[in-house]
């Protein structure tokens, strides 16, 4: 190659810094769309800036919740190669707990506490009981916990009956803030700004705290290079003397409690009901396969694309919202089969 033609190739703009500078102009235009005073013709092809903005805010909280659920499996899934489709049923029987605890107690963080103690404890009789004796075998471990759903699922039916129910906030989470967006003028000159619920913003801070620490327990401690090695390479991991099987029952508890603590949370956002152990187990599915099995900032991002689709859709297309999300699974597979931050086999 000539010294002109390596002059050419250096100029020339990576296939990363392509996607750089497309996420750049991404985030600029949606930062305009949040904070600029639309245009009459802007409001009339959108709804109206209130609409979109709380879709946009909606779709990122969302986001915060899909993650804490999909947390929990991508490290049972993704990383230790555990098939539990009963991941869904660990977050409803999480939120039913919680939900118990709260009310008998009065107290929403006893709840919260209940909800990740009581299901890492389970998570770790299934380790022991059910996976430990299936390590490898992946239709086993599938036919298994899809039998395990549908008891649990049977069991909460029998026990809660098929009501709605609500785990109520203490009263420091309620209320709104007064976001920095302004949506309109009145008549007499003041800006109108957007109230969004206090509740789901902490929703969204406690993924993001949470989020960070799974990947610095993963690729900055001791124990996170125990588990990465012992996905690797079990025999040899265990020759050095570590306790292989403590190691994934602990991360398995890990995984568990997660799913218990978003039941309460999504269920102090949302609400407890049948059928939201299958919703949650098919959002965590989508988000691992979209982010990349095994990686926590896949999941995170997974989540905010999914959240994000789904909220967006609810406004924009409510009829065929929901195809937004296999739209984005099809084309993630299609373009990199092993997901946004996932690892090629």
């Amino acid at each position: 190659m000539s010294v002109l033609d390596q002059q050419t190739a250096g100029a020339g703009i990576t296939k990363r810094q392509g996607w750089g500078i497309a996420a750049l102009l991404f985030a600029a235009v949606m930062a305009w769309l949040i904070f600029a005073i639309w245009p009459d013709w802007l409001n009339d092809i959108l709804i109206s800036k209130k609409a979109f903005v709380s879709s946009i805010f909606n779709g990122i909280t969302l986001a915060g919740l899909y993650f804490l659920v999909a947390s929990g499996f991508t490290l049972v899934f993704g990383l230790m190669r555990n098939v539990n489709l009963a991941h869904g049923s660990l977050y409803l029987v999480g939120a039913y707990i919680g939900y118990e605890v709260t009310r008998l107690t009065g107290y929403w963080l006893l709840g919260v506490a209940a909800g990740f103690l009581v299901l890492a404890l389970i998570g770790v009789v299934l380790q022991v009981t059910v996976f430990r004796r299936l390590e490898g075998d992946d239709l086993r471990q599938t036919l298994v916990t899809i039998g395990i759903s549908i008891v649990a699922a049977d069991l909460m039916l029998w026990m809660w009956t098929g009501a709605t129910y609500q785990i109520t906030t203490p009263e420091w989470l309620d209320g709104a803030v007064k976001l920095p967006i302004i949506t309109a003028f009145r008549s007499n000159g003041d800006a109108v700004y957007i109230n969004y619920p206090f509740y789901r913003l902490v929703v969204l801070g406690v993924a993001i705290v949470i989020g960070i620490g799974l990947w610095l327990l993963l690729n900055k401690t001791r124990v996170g290079m125990m588990i990465r090695a012992g996905v690797d390479d079990r025999a040899m991991l265990a020759a050095s003397g570590v306790n292989v099987h403590a190691v994934f029952a602990i991360v398995f508890a890990i995984g568990a409690g997660l799913a218990g603590f978003a039941g309460v949370v999504g269920g102090s956002a949302l609400s407890v009901a049948p059928g939201e152990d299958v919703r949650y187990l098919l959002a965590s599915l989508v988000v691992v396969i979209v982010g990349g099995m095994g990686s926590i900032t896949g999941a995170a991002i997974g989540a905010l694309l999914i959240g994000l689709a789904e909220q967006i859709g609810l406004v924009y297309f409510p009829t065929y919202g929901i195809v937004l999300t296999f739209v984005i699974m099809v084309v993630t597979l299609a373009i990199r089969p092993q997901g946004i931050m996932g690892k090629s086999l």
